[in-house]
């Protein structure tokens, strides 16, 4: 058996003892529940099981009578606009035709919103975007609060569905679940010339029917998008942390690898609740899962976002992270693939070259990853170091292979890209932030600058069309945390801040906004908490003061007089413009009572660690 690795061992009892106080009161919530009885919809009287059966054929009613026939609820994330979303159109009819082969029975329990953040990138709903992971969240609960349901089965692929549909899971996480994937689209054109039209508009030296061809040819049918962002990530963490079937992630929407796996893992699911071998999903996830899906996330140079996600996902189920938990992990775990924006290929080259089976083995034999974590394919992470193929006899896992398939996108353990994990925790006087380093050019690693500072990216925007910003500095965007305006995005900064590093400019951005999975070529500090509208000293920041900006010792600080840095006051925006509009009226409420970035930026009250 391998050891596990001295510093990996200190972090989890480090985490494990942080988390006693939460983790015991959750586990006592949901244990009391698993109590009442083995098949929940028999604590139900007559005519609340004859409404929850009313709509059911005849033959399914049948079975669902019978209190040892397990009744599986489905939440789905599906609609038809999302690319990554629209395969699950397909998805619940196979699993109610399999799992009535195995003695079960499934019902949609219920819907969640899936909005996509490409679509709504630099405009009013993005400022929607983070929320809606908390509104997913209830919706998933609200659909299990029937209390009809036995196990549930969960489809969600992109940036905020994954996590608000685990969230909600843990809500009821008395309950067995499994989580089920879309998978990628196929490859478009080439990230990198993708990229070029991108630069090439921003400069104004091509128009928007160039642009827009070279989008479409980018992002062009069903399934996720092909580079390595939060969607993908949520993929890659779903199988560290054992939610997902082995190797499951990137296969293509609308093949028979994909049918095949949706309806091995209903069958698996029916059989694990039938015969009791799956654990409730809020037993299941102990704090060994979530530092696994925080392994893989360093391991393969993954989305920002999850500094917020993977924090709010683990408080749900009374498990208590922070930064310099992730900090400290990205430490010791070596950067094992190059996807875009890492690099040039795509998560489609990365799975043909070995995948998620091949990183997790390297990290298990290394002694970097746990292995006596629970999963839904029983206890340790054996299972995950093999890949599905199709058969005359129906699905077989194969072990990874042993030697990478293209060693510029996967690479073994004692060959990485990197020896680190390419994240890191920034802090100073200005606050705590993180930077995404795996992508960085070693000359932009340690910048000293003045700060011109900004209240929104368009006027960072107008500021560069005006030509005002030729020239060494740090871009300051405050007051797009969550509490200011729902905390967006800011994508739209890169192609500026990229063409003025270009041009041979000392540049970096620190914001209290987010950059999601696509940053790392521009030096940003993001996430900074606390944010400036919860009196966070970003808001103290002047244009003009000069700021050190150091990745490399995770300094970020700004070198004013003490005594006129702790005088300084923040100001307070006009916010009003983004609190109305499509539909952000409605989310007062969940501004003014979300918590900083670093504890997940969660809009719900108490009773989590």
């Amino acid at each position: 058996m391998t050891v596990i690795h001295p510093k990996l061992q200190a972090v989890t009892e480090r985490i494990i003892e942080r988390s006693r106080p939460g983790r015991t009161a959750y586990l006592h919530r949901i244990r009391a529940l698993q109590a009442r009885g083995k098949v929940e919809r028999s604590q139900l009287g007559c005519s609340n099981l004859a409404h929850g059966y009313a709509a059911m054929p005849a033959t399914v009613k049948i079975e669902m009578l019978r209190d040892a026939t397990p009744n599986l609820g489905i939440i789905s994330a599906y609609n038809d606009m999302v690319s990554a979303h629209q395969p699950f159109k397909f998805f619940p009819d196979w699993i109610k035709d399999e799992v009535g082969k195995h003695g079960a029975t499934a019902q949609v329990a219920a819907g969640v919103p899936a909005m996509c953040d490409g679509i709504t990138q630099g405009h009013e709903g993005m400022e929607l975007s983070l929320f809606s992971r908390d509104v997913i969240a209830m919706s998933t609960a609200i659909g299990l609060s029937h209390q009809m349901f036995d196990g549930a089965m969960f489809f969600g692929v992109c940036d905020k569905i994954v996590p608000g549909l685990l969230m909600g899971a843990l809500s009821c996480g008395h309950l067995p679940g499994i989580f089920i994937p879309a998978g990628p689209m196929e490859s478009g054109i080439a990230n990198k010339e993708k990229a070029r039209t991108r630069q090439l508009f921003a400069e104004g030296k091509v128009g928007r029917e160039a642009l827009l061809a070279s989008e479409m040819a980018s992002y062009h049918s069903p399934g996720t998008c092909t580079f390595y962002g939060t969607a993908n990530s949520n993929q890659m963490m779903m199988e560290f942390m054992g939610l997902h079937l082995p190797g499951s992630s990137f296969f293509h929407p609308n093949s028979p690898m994909r049918e095949a796996l949706t309806r091995y893992a209903a069958a698996h699911m029916a059989q694990s609740v039938r015969n009791g071998s799956i654990k409730p999903i809020g037993e299941m996830l102990s704090e060994k899962n979530f530092i696994n899906a925080l392994i893989g996330l360093m391991a393969t140079g993954g989305s920002t976002n999850h500094t917020m996600h993977l924090v709010a996902m683990a408080r749900t189920a009374g498990i208590v992270l922070n930064w310099d938990d992730f900090d400290d992990i990205s430490a010791i775990i070596p950067l094992l693939i190059r996807v875009y924006p890492n690099g040039q290929a795509d998560v489609n080259h990365f799975a043909a070259a070995g995948g998620l089976p091949f990183v997790i083995r390297e990290l298990r034999d290394a002694g970097l990853l746990h292995d006596d974590a629970d999963t839904v394919m029983g206890r340790g992470m054996k299972a995950y170091t093999q890949e599905p193929f199709l058969s005359e006899n129906g699905l077989l896992w194969k072990d990874a292979p042993a030697e990478s398939g293209d060693e510029n996108v996967l690479r073994k353990r004692d060959n990485p890209f990197s020896p680190d994990g390419g994240l890191r925790l920034m802090r100073g006087n200005i606050g705590r932030s993180v930077v995404k380093v795996s992508s960085m050019r070693p000359e932009s690693f340690v910048i000293e600058a003045p700060a011109i500072v900004f209240d929104n990216q368009k006027e960072v925007l107008a500021a560069f069309e005006r030509g005002e910003l030729e020239r060494d500095f740090i871009c300051v965007v405050r007051f797009q945390g969550a509490r200011a305006n729902g905390m967006p995005e800011l994508h739209k900064l890169t192609p500026p801040l990229g063409i003025l590093q270009d041009r041979g400019f000392k540049v970096a951005l620190v914001t209290d906004g987010r950059m999601s999975g696509a940053s790392g070529k521009v030096p940003a500090a993001i996430h900074m908490s606390p944010e400036a509208l919860m009196g966070g000293n970003i808001g103290k920041i002047r244009t003009g003061d000069l700021l050190r900006f150091n990745a490399q010792t995770g300094e970020l600080n700004a070198l004013v007089d003490e005594t006129e840095w702790n005088s300084r006051e923040i100001p307070q925006p006009d916010l009003s413009r983004n609190h109305y509009g499509i539909g952000r009226e409605l989310f007062g409420g969940f501004r003014a009572q979300t918590s900083s970035a670093e504890t997940g930026a969660m809009s719900f009250g108490g009773g989590f660690g």
